[in-house]
């Protein structure tokens, strides 16, 4: 166990490095420079903007000096914001997100997995119907237009759900079940797909031999084990979620993190568009890592050996 956590570090590590160096470079090889919007700007200011920020090195100098500075947990100074740098961004930014996206995986580990138990144990009918077709809508549909829909049916019709806003639980519904959709759709197919193949398994067919009550097969066996391959997914919804709520805080007007990243692109601010995509990739890349480790825990068929790790 300790060494497949050792080799799992490691390679997590080096993935995190090549997505720091590619969006570096990738970042600096966009034609244009974040001052030249400014308008007509003298050039003595100009070359004091790029001194400060580093801009007149060398682009290798540039590059040591910044990972010098992330080993520190420094992300830089915003080259747009006079106020705040990419730190004080991200955590004033990152709680609102969180909350948003936490909610929105409640909402669908509450009823994707319970709609797709629901369609597999009665295949071929009316409820198997009904759950594949709103799995199919949620994941069809991006969550941004599911948002603008949501907007225009429920929150013009229904007085106390606000279009846009922070603050509440009622701020928060909409953009949560707009954000939900995709995760809740994925989940309740293969919740499904696990459920059908586990129902067919020897060991359910032993325990109703037994003359086990239906329900307890159900919940004691079958659900158990169905639920596994959407724990092994679990780590990419979140991050899923998190990143997916760029658009869904733009239009519902939430200050969240989405909301820095999007105006970052727009202002080409090269520290903090980097600063979010690495945050954004440390989070993404510790969720696979625990849920890693948490599916070995979980299920005990899985047997870290020499030769499959």
């Amino acid at each position: 166990m300790k060494k497949y956590l050792f080799k799992r570090i490691i390679m997590s590590a080096i993935t995190l490095w090549a997505i720091i160096t590619i969006t570096f470079f990738l970042m600096h090889s966009i034609p244009g420079n974040p001052f030249r919007k400014e308008g007509k700007m003298p050039q003595v200011v100009y070359e004091n903007l790029q001194k400060k920020y580093g801009l007149d090195k060398p682009l290798p100098e540039q590059y040591i000096i910044y990972l010098k500075n992330l080993l520190k947990g420094d992300f830089g100074d915003s080259m747009k914001s006079k106020v705040e740098t990419v730190n004080d961004m991200i955590r004033r930014g990152f709680p609102v997100s969180a909350y948003l996206g936490l909610e929105a995986l409640f909402i669908a580990l509450i009823f994707g997995p319970a709609l797709g138990a629901l369609a597999a144990l009665y295949q071929n009918k009316f409820p198997d119907y009904i759950s594949m077709i709103i799995a199919i809508i949620g994941i069809s549909v991006p969550s941004f237009i599911m948002g603008t829909i949501l907007i225009q049916f429920v929150a013009k019709n229904v007085s106390w759900i606000p279009i846009g806003g922070w603050g509440e639980f009622k701020h928060t519904f909409l953009p949560a079940v707009a954000l939900s959709l995709m995760p809740l759709a994925y989940m309740a197919r293969l919740m499904r797909s696990s459920m059908l193949e586990i129902l067919g398994q020897d060991y359910i067919k032993t325990a109703k031999s037994k003359g086990l009550s239906k329900s307890i097969v159900i919940l004691k066996h079958a659900i158990r084990n169905a639920v596994l391959p959407i724990i092994s997914v679990l780590g990419t919804l979140i991050s899923n979620l998190l990143v997916g709520s760029f658009v869904i805080e733009k239009i519902f007007g939430i200050p969240g993190l989405g909301k820095f990243f999007v105006q970052s692109i727009n202002n080409r601010d090269y520290t903090l568009i980097m600063g979010t995509t690495i945050f954004y990739a440390i989070i993404l890349i510790v969720l696979l890592l625990l849920v890693d480790i948490a599916y070995i825990f979980i299920d005990p068929r899985i047997r870290l050996t020499k030769e499959g790790r």
